[in-house]
């Protein structure tokens, strides 16, 4: 977290996954609408001033971006990536071709390459997914996600969670 801009996200939090239940309202103090580079027209900006794109990012043409989100400095949205907003990365990410992202946090270094769904996620630092990752986040029957640590079950009171990968995990 030391090295993630938007750590406060996480003040307060017993458990990961609860940083993606204030994600939203997070959002919604920050300064958005900060857009840093030049947009090729062919990409898609909804909600242009609930968007921000720090310096040196790379947006390819034909992308879609969805506001609310933050895409940290120097990242990359490449072709056809769709960002469904409720994100943030940190910096130096990837958003690759034919990826859908949605509701998730990204950590410095993080990528999500190619033809990969991330929904209700937390990809740590450093961490790829390979071709064709799905992080699927609806418990197929529409109860509380439970995980268990050490043992103990424990519900988030989440009705979606895709994932929780920590840093480096590939």
């Amino acid at each position: 977290l030391e090295q993630f801009s938007h750590a406060a996200l996480f003040e307060g939090c017993t458990y990961p996954w609860e940083a993606l239940e204030h994600l939203s309202a997070y959002l919604r103090t920050q300064k958005l609408g900060a857009i840093e580079v030049d947009i090729p027209p062919s990409t898609h900006l909804e909600n242009p001033e609930l968007i921000s794109i720090g310096k040196g990012c790379v947006i390819e043409p034909g992308a879609y971006i969805q506001g609310p989100c933050i895409i940290g400095a120097n990242s990359i949205v490449r072709h056809g990536a769709y960002i469904r907003g409720d994100l943030i990365t940190g910096e130096a990410c990837v958003i690759g071709h034919d990826s859908e992202v949605r509701h998730s946090i990204f950590f410095n270094r993080s990528a999500a390459p190619h033809f990969n769904y991330v929904g209700d996620t937390i990809l740590g630092n450093a961490v790829n997914l390979g071709a064709g990752v799905k992080c699927a986040n609806l418990r197929l029957d529409h109860q509380p996600i439970i995980v268990v640590i050490e043992g103990q079950r424990i519900t988030t009171n989440l009705k979606k969670l895709g994932a929780i990968i920590g840093d480096g995990a590939q």
